[in-house]
């Protein structure tokens, strides 16, 4: 079982650099060049940071990394106990999304290095422009892309694609947004989660098509 899931991931990691998922890449840089030279950037962040959206912040901050992966699990569990082969194969996607989206996210800001915005205070200083690149120049936790929208756009993606329950992929669908806009008012520009948002939604619609073959049964989840 670990080796077909690593086999499965493995496929879809390169395949989100094949063929039109390029575009996708190509449309998180163009924008964040777009929002970032126009100064979308620094406009955005002077009319949405407040302190009265800093406990917001926090608490998307931390269930954006942690929720995912409890969803993951949890579906999994459900699905072993009801011998649910679709649930299953819809945890399984969940969870290789989550890892190819923290993967690809961090092997961008790994080059990128960008500049996170001032999180405590107002800044007065435009830094909407700085990017240390290079490799390793300026980490991997801040930067662009988020992780937090990329993680998240990426669970719901592929959650969404394979669950045929709209209520629950409309609930999905607020989390991720949730989500990314906490990011966007908190500890990133917003071209960072924009460009988080379009490579998430590629990440998880790859895996989840790759889960989809017409091999795989039809299962319903309720």
């Amino acid at each position: 079982m670990f080796r077909d899931f690593t086999s499965e991931l493995s496929t879809n990691l390169i395949d989100c650099f094949r063929g039109r998922n390029l575009l996708w890449h190509a449309a998180a840089i163009g924008l964040t060049f777009l929002l970032v030279t126009t100064g979308f950037d620094w406009w955005f962040y002077e009319v949405t940071r407040s302190p009265l959206f800093y406990w917001f912040v926090r608490f998307a901050g931390i269930g954006g990394f942690f929720l995912p992966v409890l969803v993951s699990i949890a579906l999994y569990a459900v699905g072993e106990m009801r011998q649910n082969r679709r649930m299953q194969h819809t945890a399984r996607a969940v969870a290789q999304a989550i890892i190819i989206a923290s993967l690809i996210a961090a092997a961008y800001k790994s080059f990128t290095g960008r500049v996170e915005p001032p999180f405590a205070f107002v800044g007065t200083i435009d830094n909407s422009h700085e990017f240390n690149w290079g490799f390793l120049e300026y980490g991997i936790f801040w930067g662009w892309p988020s992780s937090h929208a990329t993680v998240a756009f990426a669970g719901t993606a592929a959650f969404a694609y394979m669950n045929r329950n709209k209520a629950l992929r409309m609930i999905a669908l607020f989390y991720a947004i949730v989500i990314g806009s906490a990011a966007a008012i908190g500890f990133h520009w917003l071209s960072d989660v924009v460009a988080g948002m379009l490579l998430g939604i590629m990440i998880g619609t790859t895996v989840a098509r790759y889960a989809e073959r017409p091999s795989e049964p039809e299962i319903r989840t309720s």
